[in-house]
């Protein structure tokens, strides 16, 4: 039997803000948050796409990276999603869950 896998995830949203997430199922949350079942922020914020992800072994590191994430400023945020944008690996890896 696999493992569960926990991801942390950044999306952009139709009015260029950013939104910063925990998960263990991108798919199914990138359609809660299209649908409005996955936050308020999302509901009034409607998301484009994610524009960064990362896997963590356990819950309680993606939750950690979570808060940290969301405790950074908008410019740190850019750079964090650019740093993964220059892996050609993450474009590859997310191509389709953002359809």
């Amino acid at each position: 039997m696999p493992s569960k896998r926990f991801f942390i995830y950044v999306l952009l949203t139709i009015n260029n803000k950013l939104y910063c997430g925990y998960t263990d199922d991108l798919k199914k949350r990138f359609q809660n948050h299209l649908t409005g079942k996955a936050s308020k922020f999302t509901r009034a914020n409607k998301p484009q796409k994610y524009v960064y992800t990362k896997e963590y072994l356990t819950k309680s590191e993606a939750m950690k990276e979570e808060y940290r994430i969301k405790r950074l400023t908008r410019k740190q945020k850019e750079e964090l999603i650019q740093a993964q944008l220059s892996s050609s690996s993450f474009y590859r890896s997310t191509q389709n869950i953002n359809k």
